[in-house]
């Protein structure tokens, strides 16, 4: 009984955290570019990129999260030397759900980037826009309250006291970041000894809409969200090796969150530099760890466009009296040959 109580209590404090507008993400931030940064989207090797995110969270707890993105993003205009500049288009809608009051985020957006490679030595900026729609809901009759506790359990006849709450509305929400990214692979015929950096910031939420909960009049708005990250892959000279190391700082209103990853990978397939042909392959292995809470072991291959990842969250904060952990997985393809729009891209 005692366990029950503990985890009523953990999730209802979740639920509130909720309602304080702490957005919802993924241990694998490197697989959801543009819940990361708008400005992202269309910067990726090849034409175009569709990816899925699942993260079912809070495993053998008494209640469950679930969390999946869909996302689409498409270059305009790039061509195979990418000297020059070209916009990029993307979509992505997701869908969050969980808790015994089944509390509903759902939201879907297109964003746009403006896109710049500088010459041929492998630099890139960009920025972008995204806006869209969202919506919130929650179903409170399937919530219990500290004041239907009586002596002996949760007794869901008695009356709770709580207000009016558990509308569901929509409200538009609009995004935008800035992203840079250098690419030695790109002024170099060299195999080995190459190195990709990755940096930018973004904000969510920039219009703060309102937020309302309640049939009454509602100043609560959508805290703005604030991203930075950063992602570098650099190979080890004259081996099959390299190292995946990323980190994204998330700050919204008064929560903030730490996210690091570091993944070795095995390069168990040569690409083929000038042709193009054919592309590198790999698997890695490695963690991501979030601070002060849960460390996420992975694991990631990415073949002839697809990448496939899987991690597991392993709490190592208190939070882990109430749960064993989350499970996520992620997956993504990236057309690397012929583009869908031949005759904008083929052209040198």
């Amino acid at each position: 009984m005692m366990r029950k109580i503990v985890i009523t209590g953990i999730c209802s404090f979740a639920f509130q955290g909720l309602l304080m507008a702490q957005d919802f993400h993924f241990a694998q931030t490197i697989q959801t570019p543009l819940l990361i940064n708008p400005a992202s989207t269309g910067i990726f090797d090849g034409w175009e990129r569709a990816s899925i995110s699942h993260r079912n969270q809070w495993l053998g707890s008494a209640t469950q999260f679930m969390s999946t993105a869909v996302a689409v993003d498409v270059n305009l205009g790039k061509t195979r030397m990418n000297d020059r500049a070209y916009a990029g288009v993307g979509l992505m809608f997701f869908n969050d759900v969980g808790g015994d009051g089944q509390f509903g985020n759902q939201q879907g957006s297109v964003s746009l980037s403006g896109i710049l490679p500088m010459g041929g030595s492998g630099h890139t900026l960009s920025a972008g826009i995204q806006g869209g729609w969202g919506q919130r809901s929650v179903n409170v009759n399937n919530l219990t309250f500290m004041s239907q506790w009586d002596g002996a359990g949760f007794d869901p006849s008695i009356i709770s006291g709580e207000g009016n709450i558990g509308n569901s509305f929509v409200y538009i929400d609009a995004s935008g970041g800035l992203f840079y990214e250098f690419d030695g692979g790109k002024s170099t015929f060299s195999r080995n000894n190459q190195t990709k950096f990755q940096i930018g910031v973004s904000g969510y939420h920039l219009n703060a809409p309102q937020l309302k909960y309640n049939s009454g009049v509602s100043t609560e708005r959508l805290q703005r969200k604030f991203v930075a990250h950063a992602r570098l892959i650099a190979e080890v000279a004259g081996s099959k090796w390299s190292v995946d190391a990323s980190a994204a700082q998330f700050k919204q209103g008064g929560h903030y969150e730490t996210i690091l990853g570091a993944l070795l990978r095995y390069r168990f397939s040569n690409g083929t530099k000038i042709t193009g042909l054919s592309h590198d392959a790999f698997i890695a292995f490695g963690t991501y760890f979030r601070f002060k809470d849960a460390l996420a072991p992975s694991v990631m291959i990415d073949w002839q466009g697809f990448q496939f990842g899987i991690s597991y969250d392993v709490t190592v904060s208190q939070l882990r009296q109430a749960y064993n952990g989350s499970l996520e997985f992620s997956l993504s393809y990236r057309n690397l040959h012929d583009s869908l729009f031949k005759t904008k891209k083929r052209r040198f």
